[in-house]
């Protein structure tokens, strides 16, 4: 049996003082502390609550004061001219899908024992490669003249 993982560098200390053998093979496509945690020869319950605690809270911390500052601008807004309140909900609104896209699988994976679930890998691969990617589509869609652009593509191919 081996006593730590000689390629793994982590500054984690409980995750370090793990004994891990075997095959030592995850069933996800990426690394991360969850699924090297799976991999240890022992019961890892308190490792895995400490970990909730730390990371699943403050995902959750980050993610709930994100919003609340969300809601704080918009009920600002109100009192401002339409064209304010419109600007502002169009910012806002991008701004709050982007946090659901980051912080919705983060939630997902951090908050919880880290058991298997179906999902996890889709989840992963969401959190991991297609949210990352969308990020900048999103916001390219959010200027105007890509907004314009688009229109006019669209527009076209529509009347021909």
């Amino acid at each position: 049996m081996a006593w730590g993982l000689h390629s793994f560098h982590c500054t984690s200390t409980p995750i370090l003082r793990l004994p891990f053998s075997g095959p030592n093979k995850l069933n996800n496509f990426f690394c991360d502390v969850p699924q090297v945690i799976k991999l240890a020869c022992t019961d890892t319950f308190v490792v895995e609550l400490l970990m909730v605690s730390s990371s699943g809270l403050l995902t959750l911390l980050c993610f709930l004061g994100l919003l609340a500052s969300y809601a704080v601008i918009l009920c600002h807004a109100q009192g401002h001219s339409s064209e304010g309140k419109n600007k502002a909900l169009s910012m806002c609104t991008t701004h709050i899908i982007i946090v659901f896209l980051v912080f919705g699988p983060a939630i997902f994976i951090y908050t919880r024992l880290f058991r298997a679930f179906p999902a996890d890998q889709v989840v992963s691969l969401f959190h991991m490669v297609i949210f990352p990617l969308m990020n900048p589509v999103i916001y390219t869609f959010h200027n105007k003249e890509v907004k314009a652009s688009v229109r006019r593509l669209l527009s076209h191919h529509m009347v021909c």
